[in-house]
């Protein structure tokens, strides 16, 4: 593939780009024909702009260099992969979805085009319809991948249920064959030399990573991006065989898509890759090889599932988030989610007691021997009042500890 070939900036290219595009004046053409044509760029712009956005917007990843990554950046990598892992099992509710659209609501204050985006997500929504919203050019797109981005736990935790979606519908689309697909990508100086620093290694993407079958397009895209920041422009290059994927699947999109000839295949979030090579080439763009990976081919195999098997294979519940937010050093989380879970429970639920035990030693972990005291004593009298939820509780409780 001939790497020198590069494409104008947008402006320059819609004139030579697309005879389909084009709608010469002819007295023998319809009105309704062109309003067709006329449609039809309205949709390829707004396809482009998305794009465009994406090569622009900020790219957040997990590295694991086993020879070189801090145990903190280990860490990272293994956590984020438990937590989406414990997320997609945690079962949804209206009150977790009402919180959602309200903050929705108040984020887009005085935006009358996304508030009607979400007041009609909230009419119509659907789980068969989850890409073609995320593929929409909307509040969904721009509030779900940038949780995602920023790593906002507390939002990915709401939108589990729309992510869980997602990952349905892309395990449902599963490409069955072998493909490679491109994604152009401007990325500062350091995120470059923490690239090369792992090659060979592994990183995980930390938000559904949005590819393109067509190497001219991913070109074409990076020759418009915004150059004013002293970024460095990228093509991703990726191998991606379906025989890799155990959990993280990926799928052209097409066929659910606002957009159904961008030729995007999305890869599920948190999905690993191998960086086989990083080179520039003569027009001083970085290309970076990457392939596919599944979980059982790096060095943290055995801790990912040591922990995926203390969750246990079947529903999650707030408790198990809690606990993994604990080990990442997230405790303000972890005690918000054990809270919630409280409110959430009968009186008499056994659960009641484990939740208070584990308040009262994240109180302790805090110094707060007073409020871990108070804590201590709402289970003592919890189990005097139900003295049988010690065993049930024992046969009902997540192993994660």
């Amino acid at each position: 593939m001939d790497h020198t070939k590069r494409k104008p900036n947008f402006i320059q290219s819609s004139k030579e780009e697309p005879k389909k595009f084009r709608n010469e004046y002819n007295p023998s053409t319809t009105e309704g024909a062109v309003v067709v044509a006329l449609e039809e760029l309205v949709s390829r712009i707004k396809a482009d702009h998305k794009i465009q956005k994406k090569v622009d917007e900020p790219f957040s990843i997990n590295m694991f260099s086993a020879g070189k990554s801090t145990t903190e950046i280990k860490g990272q990598f293994v956590f984020f992969q438990v937590l989406i892992d414990c997320l997609l099992r945690l079962k949804s509710n209206q009150k977790d979805k009402d919180e959602l659209i309200t903050w929705c609501e108040n984020e887009y204050k005085g935006n009358h085009q996304d508030l009607a985006y979400v007041n009609e997500f909230q009419k119509n929504y659907s789980s068969n319809k989850a890409l073609w919203w995320y593929t929409r050019d909307s509040f969904f797109y721009k509030t779900i991948s940038g949780a995602l981005r920023r790593q906002n736990i507390h939002m990915i935790f709401l939108y589990r249920a729309f992510i869980s979606d997602i990952h349905r519908q892309l395990q449902y689309y599963q490409a069955k064959k072998p493909l490679r697909v491109y994604r152009s990508q401007m990325i500062s100086s350091e995120e470059l030399n923490n690239l090369k620093q792992c090659l060979g290694q592994y990183m995980s993407i930390n938000s559904f990573f949005s590819t393109s079958t067509d190497y001219d397009k991913a070109i074409w895209f990076l020759g418009s991006a915004d150059t004013s920041k002293n970024l460095e422009q990228v093509i991703f290059i990726i191998n991606a065989d379906p025989k890799m994927v155990t959990t993280k699947p990926f799928a052209d999109i097409s066929a659910c898509s606002e957009f159904s000839d961008e030729s995007e295949v999305l890869f599920m979030l948190g999905s690993i890759f191998r960086i086989d090579s990083i080179n520039r080439d003569d027009n001083q763009i970085w290309i970076i090889r990457m392939t596919l990976c599944n979980e059982d081919e790096h060095e943290l195999k055995k801790v990912l599932m040591h922990m995926k098997q203390q969750i246990g294979s079947g529903e999650t519940n707030l408790r198990t988030l809690g606990k993994i937010l604990w080990k990442m050093g997230e405790l303000n989380l972890a005690e918000q989610y054990f809270k919630r879970l409280l409110r959430e429970l009968m009186s008499d639920d056994p659960l009641r007691c484990s939740l208070y035990e584990d308040l009262a030693e994240l109180a302790s972990l805090r110094q707060d021997y007073d409020m871990s005291v108070e804590w201590h004593q709402k289970s003592l009298v919890f189990k005097e009042k139900n003295p049988l939820a010690i065993n049930s509780n024992m046969n009902t409780t997540s192993n994660f500890t």
